[in-house]
């Protein structure tokens, strides 16, 4: 017992790093820091947090692929390390985008609930049981909506985080409800043990009733239609930095979750996702999910006038993609599903970082506010640039070949006449319907003059250095996938 509880504390040092850098910049501030300008409390609470993460990050790193860890309640193989090295890439990028936004009473509390979401996201990314996978959700997601309502001087801001609550509050009852279902038919909370018992089992009513409930409080948590209803509100009310996070770490962290548990748990009732169906299975859920996630998010996405509802509806038609990817692991592998998350997650912290750094000036909301940001910021308005050009998927950046090869793992699993064919002849068709609303953002941020009382935007060094490197990587990583990819083989 005193061997396995030593293993376990060697798997848990990365969280452990980042409760200590947590507790760090809470009593730091409150010991030195109360009579401190409220920029210079900031800093130094989001430079403890950055250092806790790089030291996370380093014990992920050296620790590395071992396993099945605590009786197999931790399953930390290549996908995990992987997916955990992006997490905390994407958080240390948002804490750069925290030191960018307007500032924010409490900052290192802040600072604080950032880190503690992180260490739900990785435990999000390891889980290999029901019991470990529901406290992740949970721990990420509590931190979540105090971060979403954080800022009290916006009445949107507290909208945000109510909406947000009440709806998360319904998912974790339907995923609870789900596994307490699934555990009642097969005994086990163990992925693998429920994988086995599963093998064994025809598709009853109640397995059927149990995977619903599981896929209903998946699409809440991925903001995938019709579930999405939170998104939007919490996008526009949220701190730029709380949506930033729940835009990409949390999502990354999100998908690993669910691939692991759809897979080597609930992968015997996948069911086949043919044209002439033998038996169904959750791949139909999770692909009608996809195509009503595609449809709803792009045209909505038409009609924004406010950009970081654009953003919102954007991310919905996104998650209609990454569970395309989810229908497409079994047989590809979670290469591209993967690939195209952390991608995904580069390029929305990074625009949203932009905005922050407007918004220290002043409002940004419509997407007229965007207007002449070339002659205001060039650095601002060429980062903005790279970061949805690659949402929208041109070449060569990161995004573009994350769709490639989200769509072409789609077109292998049965060729073009498949449902899996029609349903990725849907994205590349509404891929050009992204096209035109990002094409929108653009106009405005680098062809459209500026207003008469503009002023130039000054750019903080570390946002500046944020930006920089978000907008390199998705550049980097669109002409050498395989830095990333080959993670994942």
């Amino acid at each position: 017992m005193n061997a396995l509880y030593a293993e376990l504390f060697r798997a848990l040092a990365p969280e452990t790093a980042l409760v200590v850098a947590a507790l760090l910049a809470i009593g730091v501030d409150l010991l030195a820091g109360r009579h401190r300008a409220l920029a210079s409390r900031l800093n130094l609470a989001a430079m403890i947090g950055a250092a806790g993460v790089l030291v996370a990050l380093v014990l992920v790193v050296n620790t590395g692929a071992v396993g099945s860890v605590f009786g197999a309640s931790l399953m930390l193989d290549s996908v995990a390390v992987a997916v955990r090295v992006g997490v905390l890439a994407l958080v240390l990028l948002t804490l750069g985008v925290v030191t960018a936004a307007p500032l924010t009473r409490q900052p290192a509390e802040y600072v604080a609930l950032i880190l503690f979401a992180a260490v739900g996201f990785l435990q999000m990314a390891a889980a290999q049981q029901l019991l470990l996978a529901f406290l992740a959700v949970e721990l990420a997601s509590l931190s979540l909506y105090v971060l979403a309502g954080y800022d009290k001087s916006r009445p949107e801001s507290a909208e945000a985080a109510l909406k947000y609550f009440l709806l998360g509050a319904v998912s974790a009852a339907f995923l609870l409800f789900g596994f307490s279902l699934i555990y009642g038919l097969t005994g086990s909370i163990e992925f693998g043990e429920i994988a086995h018992v599963l093998a064994y089992q025809a598709m009853s009513p109640l397995l059927a009733v149990g995977l619903v409930m599981v896929l209903v409080a998946f699409g809440f948590k991925a903001a995938a239609a019709p579930f999405h209803l939170w998104a939007p509100d919490a996008y526009q009310g949220a701190p730029t930095a709380s949506a930033a996070l729940i835009a990409s770490a949390s999502k990354l962290a999100g998908f690993a979750l669910f691939w692991r548990l759809l897979w080597s748990g609930l992968g015997p009732a996948a069911g086949q996702f043919t044209t002439h169906q033998d038996y169904p299975g959750w791949l139909t859920i999770v692909a009608l999910l996809s195509g009503a996630s595609l449809l709803l998010g792009n045209f909505a996405a038409l009609a924004q006038g406010n950009v970081r509802r654009l953003l919102a509806y954007s991310a919905i038609a996104h998650a209609g993609v990454l569970l395309l990817g989810i229908l497409c692991a079994g047989q590809a592998g979670p290469g591209p599903l993967f690939y195209y998350a952390t991608t995904y997650g580069i390029a929305t912290v990074g625009a949203f970082g932009v905005l922050a750094v407007i918004e220290r000036q002043g409002c940004c909301q419509a997407i007229s506010d965007l207007a002449g940001l070339h002659r205001r910021s060039p650095l601002l308005a060429g980062c903005l640039l790279v970061f949805v050009l690659s949402l929208a998927g041109i070449p060569p950046l990161a995004g573009f070949f994350g769709k490639f090869v989200v769509f072409a793992a789609a077109l292998q699993m049965g060729g073009v006449a498949s449902p899996a064919g029609w349903l990725t002849l849907l994205a590349i068709a509404l891929s050009a319907v992204a096209l035109y609303y990002y094409l929108i953002l653009l106009k405005q941020a680098v062809v459209a003059p500026p207003a008469a009382d503009a002023r130039p935007i000054p750019v903080p060094a570390v946002a500046a250095l944020t930006l920089v490197v978000a907008a390199g990587a998705l550049v980097v990583l669109g002409v050498f996938p395989s830095v990333l990819l080959g993670l994942f083989s």
